[in-house]
């Protein structure tokens, strides 16, 4: 899987990255993510990627000339790398936005199926012209009912769930919470544990063996 990430701040990204399962993920090259900075591809002298607001309001709007340029390039010069004989390259772009669809493990599943190249476009400021969109076929997506900063955060939160689903990334696939019955309540040695002078212990169906009793538990849990 191929992620392409279009911001102005991709440092932002390293520590999250080059780190844990997807740092082992993308040294086997499983997973590839690439940054594309559009201040190196402006045409004026200041780097200047943002502008005030038609319309008025407060804040700066990102330029779409930079980022679709940035994408041309991308989907240009991807596609002419080869893979494997039985794949063909194929591309979802994806618009960082508060008020686009909710980004689930369902969204994840799909895309990695479907998919061989994800670009994220992070806006900042109050966002990015909605022109880019409209001219790369972008979907809208959103990882909750909230504002962040910029993109970023939301590009990492979903390239780290798109990841999980790429087979090799986690060793084994029963490692898939979503696969198997799971619960939010998990526990681990030892069977008791004092504080304070309190016990507090471990369910007494996890420790008894039955694991039809325990996959009824976790349902429930």
């Amino acid at each position: 899987m191929n992620f392409h990430v279009i911001t102005l701040f991709p440092n932002l990204f390293d520590s999250y990255l080059n780190d844990s399962m997807l740092k082992k993920a993308r040294d086997k090259d499983l997973i590839n993510i690439q940054f594309y900075n559009p201040r190196a591809v402006t045409k004026n002298k200041h780097k200047k990627v943002d502008d005030i607001p038609y319309g008025g309001g407060p804040g700066m709007v990102m330029m779409a000339e930079p980022i679709i340029d940035l994408w041309s390039t991308i989907t240009k010069k991807t596609m002419r790398e080869k893979l494997p004989l039985t794949k063909k390259r194929k591309f979802k772009t994806i618009v960082l936005s508060p008020g686009g669809e909710k980004f689930t493990t369902a969204y994840a599943k799909s895309s990695v199926l479907e998919y061989t190249d994800i670009i994220f476009i992070c806006g900042r400021y109050e966002g990015i012209d909605a022109r880019v969109a409209d001219i790369t076929g972008a979907e809208l997506i959103s990882i909750g009912d909230y504002v962040l900063t910029g993109g970023e955060l939301a590009a990492m939160v979903m390239i780290d769930s798109l990841s999980r689903q790429v087979d090799g990334v986690l060793g084994n696939k029963h490692s898939l919470e979503e696969e198997r019955i799971s619960s939010h309540e998990m526990y681990t040695r030892p069977a008791e544990y004092s504080y304070k002078g309190k016990t507090y212990s471990v369910p007494s169906v996890l420790t008894e063996g039955n694991h039809k009793l325990i996959d009824e538990w976790r349902k429930k849990h």
